[in-house]
């Protein structure tokens, strides 16, 4: 399936947490490769609805807020370059809307010969 367009992407998750430095979890500076930054926070944000309009949605678990669900394609940098995620997404069950939770770098896996 794919996500609707009218998902939840609040401002604060790109500018307070995704482009910010943090010593774990850092998305800041994976971000960077595709020129990602708080200079252009708006970005980021495009980038991810552009994924979602063309990639499939898993549904992963449901617990008590909600579904959550699963969207892997490539960004598309604002220097052109592709990088590689995987975003997350509850459907709440208090309303039935659909939030972006986060992304994170989609690690190939290495096949051994």
């Amino acid at each position: 399936m794919k996500l609707p367009s009218n998902v939840i992407i609040p401002d604060d998750k790109i500018t307070q947490y995704l482009l910010v430095f943090r010593e774990q979890d850092d998305k800041s500076k994976f971000l960077a490769k595709g020129g990602f930054n708080q200079n252009n926070s708006e970005e980021p944000k495009l980038a991810i609805y552009n994924l979602i309009k063309k990639s499939e949605a898993i549904e992963d678990i449901t617990n008590k807020y909600g579904t959550f669900y699963r969207v892997e394609g490539n960004l598309r940098g604002v220097n052109s370059q592709y990088l590689s995620v995987i975003t997350i997404w509850l459907k709440r069950t208090i309303d039935n809307r659909i939030q972006f939770i986060t992304l994170k770098p989609k690690k190939e896996k290495q096949v051994n010969d």
